[in-house]
């Protein structure tokens, strides 16, 4: 299954005041556009986000993280939209699609789960809630009638669908409609109905954002990791440093490629998930782990601080080294870290030091490492 992901973020949401469209208002220090990709952008699982946003709004984008992204101009309904961001991914081609609301940043992974695992079965699934309060229809501000609420659901987002089924839905449908269920069922798909939250509420009045911020008040986990790491010089041209290839008299000595600034930010991580550390994931007393690109090991780490439901918020590595020199590298081996952790390079910080000629990296004879992982769950 290659799953993308279509975020419709093109409306103006005038309901909920601020004079900012909410998709790009602020919410617990960022834009509520953030909180929504960030649902996404660290879920290996999710290949491409085609995040729709009206034509005035480009300059917002400098606040997100432009991870996965690829961008679409949204159109005069909800459903030109949808199709634009459908349109987006057809280089990719994706299996599947879930299309999400901009304005529902805090939607569970549970939620996002119970979609995805749906989809190995049905054209289509969606989460819902069941209805708990009595309906009435109204007029003129007295009570008209009382429907019943049998079989009725609220509906969420994101909503999944085979994604040349869903595409081959819009491009038939007529009008516009409420939701991607709606035009799917005219469609003739069958859509499954998943398990919904009462926290994956979706933002449209002032109310909502209070509810919201106190939501992430309540719910939010910070983990800080610590890691350390050293490797003795030995034979070789280059080191390998932070995921970048730098020349050298001396190679780094170590049962992998020996990169002791990435093994330092992976120990960091399973340090902040209190998981461990990288010899009890891949023991050097195995040998298929000889030699192994240390990329392996990071993206592990990455994974699973995922699946355990956390986002990775911030890296600090420190080289500590007489030599090479890691001031002409910095920003390459900014870029190559938070590539594999799917991060904004302001977000990843790689610095060397060195130890005024004492201990053994004073003496030449290797190089130490330390990291510090800030790892956050909603």
């Amino acid at each position: 299954m290659q799953i993308a992901v279509v975020i419709v973020a093109a409306g103006r949401g005038t309901r909920a005041g601020g004079g900012t469209p909410k998709q790009w208002r602020m919410l617990e220090a960022q834009p509520v556009l953030a909180h929504t990709l960030a649902l996404f952008q660290s879920d290996p699982r999710i290949a491409q986000i085609a995040l729709v946003i009206h034509p005035e709004d480009s300059d917002y984008l400098t606040a997100v993280n432009q991870h996965k992204l690829v961008l679409a101009v949204g159109g005069a309904t909800r459903r030109d939209s949808v199709l634009a961001g459908l349109h987006a991914l057809s280089g990719t081609r994706p299996t599947h699609v879930l299309i999400h609301d901009a304005a529902r940043p805090l939607t569970p992974q549970p939620v996002i789960d119970g979609v995805i695992a749906a989809l190995d079965h049905h054209a289509g699934a969606a989460p819902a809630l069941p209805l708990i309060d009595a309906l009435w229809r109204g007029e003129n501000g007295l009570v008209t009638g009382t429907p019943a609420r049998d079989g009725l659901l609220r509906a969420q987002t994101p909503q999944g669908f085979a994604y040349d089924a869903i595409l081959a839905a819009h491009l038939a449908a007529v009008g516009d409609a409420a939701d991607d269920v709606a035009i799917a069922l005219a469609h003739g798909l069958d859509v499954a109905i998943t398990a919904g939250d009462e926290r994956n509420l979706k933002l449209t009045t002032p109310d909502d954002f209070t509810r919201a911020a106190r939501i992430l008040r309540e719910t939010m986990d910070i983990r800080t990791g610590n890691g350390f790491d050293v490797h003795a010089f030995g034979p070789g041209q280059s080191v390998w440093l932070c995921g970048v290839e730098v020349p050298h008299s001396h190679g780094l000595v170590g049962h992998s490629d020996a990169d002791v600034g990435m093994h330092a930010v992976t120990d960091a991580i399973y340090g902040a998930l209190a998981a461990g550390d990288i010899g009890q994931h891949f023991p050097p007393s195995d040998p298929q782990w000889k030699g192994a690109a240390s990329h392996i090991f990071l993206e592990h780490a990455c994974a699973l601080a995922h699946t355990r439901g956390f986002s990775i918020t911030h890296i600090d590595c420190t080289l500590i080294c007489e030599f090479p020199k890691v001031g002409p590298h910095a920003s390459a081996m900014r870029a190559a870290m938070a590539a594999i952790m799917g991060l904004d390079e302001d977000r990843v910080s790689v610095k060397a030091t060195t130890s005024e000629r004492l201990g053994f990296t004073g003496r030449g004879e290797g190089i130490a490492a330390i990291a510090t992982a800030t790892l956050v769950k909603a």
